[in-house]
């Protein structure tokens, strides 16, 4: 069945369609809450992507209600998704924040998806097929985010979470393209690739954003984290940060690199989608 799906989502790629299908099941975490499971034809990345989809507890009991949705680069079934979709529903149900749609996008070739160009020889131990952030950017704001407004009752907010290199393409993705989300949570992120490029031209990024209201939660851990690198971030958006970016950095040193996404999906979950949104009056 997964085959004949597969096949027929290539079909679908190779006439320049895009499309959603139900994907076929994979071994589940024990955390993780109930979710639908898609596999999408991607013109933009020319491969099929699985996308998984968390539908917060009341979206089918009020059906006049919206809801504001949180994408996930990292959102595979066998990475992140699990334990955020858990924190998630278990603060939503709560009544502790406010009801949102999770849409995780498994991984196919992270590092590349992840990166920006790169003119640093190091990086490419790292990757030999860096650059391909902007395309991975394309595939979310052209074909997933429309196929999502289209497919659920959404109300127009997005945010985006990831660490590490998610982290970084969560950054490089606002300072290049500000308005695809609304607010940017970036953990631990990398940005020390391309000798730190993103901070050498945060000023000339910040100075180009517009005026849209745009929140960023950055947060670092300690010595084995990415820690002066944020800092350095930090430094830069407290000189030139424009009035409509709300930011918030997270020191947390008692974390490290492989530590803090779990510590702090809770804390950075409960300030996006807090009941009473500041970014929203």
């Amino acid at each position: 069945m997964h085959i004949r799906i597969l096949l027929i989502a290539l079909m679908l790629n190779a006439c320049g369609l895009t499309s959603l299908a139900i994907a076929a099941p994979v071994a589940l975490d024990p955390m993780t809450p109930p979710h639908q499971d898609l596999s999408m034809a991607s013109r933009v990345m020319a491969e099929v992507r699985s996308i998984t989809v968390y539908l917060p507890p009341n979206y089918y009991r009020d059906r006049s209600q919206r809801f504001p949705v949180l994408y996930m680069p990292d959102g595979g079934l066998q990475e992140d998704f699990p334990h955020v979709a858990a924190t998630a529903d278990r603060l939503i149900r709560a009544g502790d924040v406010r009801p949102f749609i999770i849409v995780g996008v498994a991984n196919t070739v992270r590092r590349r998806d992840m990166t920006g160009p790169t003119s640093a020889p190091k990086d490419l131990e790292v990757t030999a097929e860096p650059g391909g952030a902007a395309r991975f950017r394309r595939f979310f704001q052209d074909e997933l985010m429309p196929e999502v407004q289209k497919r659920y009752r959404v109300d127009g907010e997005a945010a985006i979470l990831g660490e590490s290199l998610a982290g970084l393409f969560i950054v490089e993705s606002l300072m290049l393209e500000p308005t695809i989300f609304d607010t940017y949570i970036a953990l631990d992120p990398s940005l020390w690739w391309n000798n730190a490029g993103l901070i050498r031209d945060a000023k000339q990024h910040l100075a180009r954003l517009g005026d849209q209201p745009i929140r960023l939660l950055i947060a670092s851990g300690g010595k084995e984290s990415n820690v002066n690198d944020v800092e350095a971030l930090t430094d830069e958006l407290r000189q030139a940060a424009p009035a409509n970016l709300q930011w918030e950095y997270l020191a947390r040193p008692d974390l490290r690199h492989d530590t803090i996404y779990r510590a702090l999906e809770e804390t950075v979950l409960r300030k996006a989608f807090a009941k009473t949104d500041p970014k929203r009056k």
